[in-house]
């Protein structure tokens, strides 16, 4: 026989009951991933660009620097945001702050020189 609850439909589109967990799982899960991208992506990107500008607020004249596409010269002009650079006697360019890509020697420091 037929139970009459059956017969008229009732609990057919209905999903099966899962239990309270599943959504605290998929809420934990997304946690986890969140702070695993946070320290491995997030947190190095952040201080290396804090880093950076430290550096450029720091540039001073005399420094020896070299730009984000390999020209290596002495700072003789700063701006707001133009650096002027000696790349060779009285040869002078003027590069974007940000260009900036390392200190190799700040002014008034010795150099240092690798011995082979």
């Amino acid at each position: 026989m037929i139970s009459t609850a059956f017969a008229m439909g009732g609990n057919q589109g209905a999903p099966a009951a899962q239990g309270g967990f599943g959504d605290w799982s998929f809420i934990i899960m997304m946690a986890v991933i969140f702070g695993i991208f946070y320290f491995l992506m997030i947190r190095p990107q952040q201080k290396k660009q804090k880093e950076l500008k430290v550096m450029l607020d720091n540039l001073a004249y005399g420094d020896q620097v070299m730009t984000t596409g390999g020209i290596y010269g002495k700072v003789t002009g700063l701006a707001e945001a133009v650096v002027t650079l000696e790349i060779a006697d009285k040869v002078r360019i003027k590069v974007a702050r940000s260009a900036i890509g390392a200190v190799l020697q700040k002014s008034g420091q010795p150099a240092t020189t690798a011995k082979a």
